[in-house]
């Protein structure tokens, strides 16, 4: 029988059959290039995931302290057997303050319009003066031309099969999860949903000031299929590590 899952855990129980561990270095990259460009003493990664962003960076800043949230409970479990000080809680409800927030592998696009505002003004509130938020979206061309589609991966343990549209704006993506109990076959179903944002709609719900934005070409060599984004709250120089 089916039962209904967290889509967030559910995803969260296949995101190392899908790819993403894979490529996730070349978007790590962008990140770290920006943060060397940046003078900073603590780091909150929203939507951190299994923790990997946070280990593979966290060693090149020493000095600083690292945090990652996330709202899947299963991510947060993975996070915290990395070493990762991580928590499971909504950005607008987290007690602290930071010098750079982060929000990876288009963590955005998971936001309704109404949504991303709210997350905007918690960003807003939880960055210390002349902090800066980086992020990624997916593109147009990315929800179009490399989301969409009929996906099926396995291993000894688990069957996922993923049907994904996109349409209006919206991708949904249904997923059908098999796990191995025994001689049996436990199946889980969810639906994920992502929002195409515009670079007026980003930076107007972000309300900050647009440092960069960088084309990423992930899964195409001549089209980008997301965009790396630097914001910074209130408009002061940044300054290195070494000034």
């Amino acid at each position: 029988m089916a039962t209904p899952d967290s889509p967030l855990d559910l995803y969260a129980k296949v995101e190392d059959l899908l790819g993403v561990k894979e490529a996730a270095p070349d978007l790590y990259a962008h990140y770290l290039l920006a943060l060397q460009g940046i003078a900073f003493d603590s780091l909150l990664d929203v939507g951190c995931g299994s923790g990997d962003f946070i280990v593979g960076i966290q060693q090149a800043f020493p000095g600083a302290t690292f945090r990652g949230i996330d709202l899947s409970g299963e991510m947060i479990t993975r996070a915290r057997e990395q070493g990762v000080e991580a928590e499971q809680v909504d950005l607008c409800d987290d007690p602290g303050q930071y010098d750079v927030i982060t929000a990876v592998f288009d963590m955005l696009n998971y936001l309704d319009g109404d949504a991303l505002q709210r997350f905007g003004r918690c960003v807003r509130e939880h960055l210390n003066d002349g902090g800066v938020f980086l992020c990624d979206t997916n593109t147009l061309y990315g929800f179009e031309n490399v989301a969409v589609g009929s996906f099926i991966a396995e291993d000894a343990e688990r069957f996922v099969t993923i049907d994904s549209d996109f349409e209006a704006g919206e991708y949904r993506s249904v997923f059908n999860l098999f796990e191995r109990e025994d001689v049996m076959w436990h199946r889980s179903i969810g639906e994920i949903r992502q929002f195409y944002h515009s670079p007026e709609t980003l930076q107007a719900a972000l309300g900050m000031e647009l440092v960069e934005q960088v084309p990423v070409y992930l899964y195409d060599e001549d089209e980008a299929d997301k965009v790396f984004w630097v914001f910074r709250k209130n408009k002061i120089e940044l300054t290195t590590k070494n000034t």
